[in-house]
């Protein structure tokens, strides 16, 4: 009699333990480059951040406007030390110094967005957003007259030339004759420097400016001067609305949710994870009502392509700079050289460095 008691006792204590591990609060913190009200790259992360708050047991925080370098593994670590339980750095230079704090606090989850480094307690992430900005190039090339296209970028990183090789293979397919001309403002967020980089464009004659770029700055010169604009990261028609056509845009709240479930089930490992607009990751934002009908229908075919698998964006024959065959005929580009890419496809006019 009184072994089943013991044991009823203990089956009690530990289905009060079951319970009060369940209702732990999850403690999630997120680190952007750039304010939050950026309208961009850090709003479309918080919108990610926002939809965690609506998961049982889960509680948020974030740090804006932290300076890759330094001041990232300041933030980074004094999150660690305050017992966050999962940690998101979202800018590329955050990689490193999130790197060195992750070996300091091996019971916490770290994950990088965009870099290529891990550890047993860090994984990273990004998505495939050259795919969305192939169909906006695609959008661009159809609506150029000049046969000048405008990039407004930030860094010469394979992140960023990737991006651009994309652009401007899709702008190709609707234009053969279709050249972009990049100009690089060394910063992800400046809305004045890359408001001014645009305009430079501008006067070199194109008559659509894309960006990878925070602001809506670059589409607002473009109204300015009654030309058209694609954005970037987040739907910023309404800055630009008679210059808008579209823009690639980030849907982060469906990973971020996955990541924090496969932590609070135990089953989290640290891995890289490249995820595209069949995991509903990427997308293309609505088009402005001056693109026409046959215009969005072709793009609409194509993301539907995308989406089976049944079109690769980095397909050969495709050529570089200087007119090289870079990828043969036939050939399907793999990710390990799209990670690393350091070079222009054949119509962009600017340099890599």
């Amino acid at each position: 009699m009184r072994i089943g008691i013991i044991f009823m006792a203990l089956l009690c204590l530990a289905g009060i333990s079951t319970m009060h591990a369940a209702e732990r609060e999850l403690t999630v913190g997120f680190v952007y480059v750039s304010p939050v009200g950026d309208a961009g790259w850090s709003h479309a992360h918080d919108q990610g951040r926002l939809a965690l708050e609506e998961m049982p047991g889960v509680k948020t925080a974030f740090v804006e406007a932290v300076a890759e370098g330094p001041d990232s593994e300041r933030v980074i670590q004094t999150m660690a030390r305050r017992g966050y339980d999962i940690i998101f750095a979202t800018s590329f230079g955050y990689m490193d110094p999130m790197l060195k704090v992750a070996g300091q606090f091996p019971n916490t989850v770290f994950m990088h967005c965009s870099g290529f480094k891990t550890a047993a307690n860090m994984g990273n992430y990004f998505g495939r957003i050259y795919q969305a900005r192939y169909l906006s190039g695609m959008v661009a090339g159809a609506m150029t007259t000049s046969n000048v296209i405008g990039y407004v970028a930030a860094y010469p990183i394979p992140e960023v030339i990737r991006g651009i090789n994309a652009f401007t293979l899709g702008a190709q397919t609707m234009n053969p004759d279709v050249t972009v001309r990049v100009v690089w403002t060394k910063t992800w967020y400046d809305p004045a420097m890359e408001k001014e980089a645009a305009k430079s464009l501008l006067d070199a004659g194109a008559d659509v400016i894309a960006q990878h770029q925070d602001s809506p700055g670059p589409q607002e010169a473009a109204q300015q001067q009654g030309v058209y604009s694609i954005g970037y990261n987040t739907d910023m028609s309404r800055f630009a609305p008679e210059a808008h056509l579209t823009a690639p845009v980030w849907n982060w709240a469906p990973y971020y949710q996955q990541v924090v479930q496969r932590v609070q089930d135990g089953t989290w490992q640290a891995s890289s994870d490249w995820l595209g607009m069949a995991e509903g990751i990427v997308d293309l934002a609505p088009f402005g009502p001056m693109v026409p009908q046959e215009v969005q229908d072709r793009v609409l075919a194509a993301k539907e392509q995308i989406i089976r698998g049944e079109k690769k964006i980095f397909s050969g024959p495709i050529n570089n700079q200087q007119g090289d065959e870079k990828v043969a005929d036939g050939v399907i580009l793999p990710d390990t050289d799209l990670l690393g890419m350091k070079w222009f496809v054949q119509g962009v006019v600017g340099t890599t460095e």
